[in-house]
Parts: structure tokens; sequence; C-alpha cells
């Protein structure tokens, strides 16, 4: 059973982690090195999730349709995704099985590599305090 009934449920919860994100000065400014705008394409179901970490301006979310050019783009399905964001994937065995799939600089996705934990760590606490310990035992 998908962890994600639909892409409203997406957005209410890794949507949301982005939105707290971009709120926290400290991780934002970590973020902004990556100096790029960065699309989460996913399916299962179908949603996307657009950031903008540009160092020289204001970070930016978008959920659903955009106006933004991505320059890098993470392509998999919510549920790895949601994984992902609780720390459970391994990024490099996703990537060999093409469960994550890469399109743009590799060098600046390997720059966000580093804020895995801190974000894993506020992904648990935004789903704790929405009583979705369900998804929490991913």
């Amino acid at each position: 059973m998908p962890y994600f009934k639909d892409e409203q449920e997406v957005y209410k919860y890794l949507g949301q982690l982005f939105v707290e994100l971009l709120a926290d000065e400290e991780l934002m400014t970590q973020f902004k090195t990556a100096d790029t705008i960065v699309q989460y394409r996913y399916s299962k179901p179908t949603s996307q999730i657009t950031v903008k970490l540009l160092e020289s301006q204001d970070g930016q979310v978008d959920l659903g349709p955009t106006e933004l050019a991505p320059e890098l783009v993470m392509s998999m399905d919510a549920d790895i995704a949601h994984r992902f964001w609780l720390g459970k994937v391994n990024v490099t065995m996703a990537l060999a099985r093409r469960q994550i799939k890469t399109q743009g600089p590799v060098a600046k996705l390997l720059k966000l590599a580093p804020l895995l934990d801190p974000v894993s760590a506020r992904y648990r606490a935004l789903l704790a305090a929405a009583g979705r310990d369900d998804l929490i035992a991913g």
C-alpha cells in the first residue's frame, strides 16, 4: 500500500517539509550553496515539488505546476521519496537500481547530500506532529 493516497498528501507532508526548510535560515543558507533550482518529480501519485536554492535570491517552493526552470531534476516514486527523506534509502543503491533518476549537474546534487540528516530529523518531527507515526515507521 502506498504511503500517500494522492498528490495532496504528498504536498501536505513532503511539500510542507520544504516550506519549513525555507523558513529555517541556517539550513537554507547551507542549501543555497548548491546555487540551483531543483525539482522533485514523483510518481504514484504524480506530483512535483520545485525548490529555488539560488545564493543571490530568496528561496521559493512551488507545489505542483511552476514557472521555475529546474537545473537539477530528481525523479522517483513518492514512496521512495518518503523513505529518502526519512533517511532510509541508500542513495547510491537507489541510483544504481534506477529507483532515483537524476538530470543535471551531479556536483550540485552532492552539495545537498550532507544536509540529509538534519532534513530527516525535521521530516520525522513534522510527521510526528501530524500524528502520522504510521509514516515514520516507513
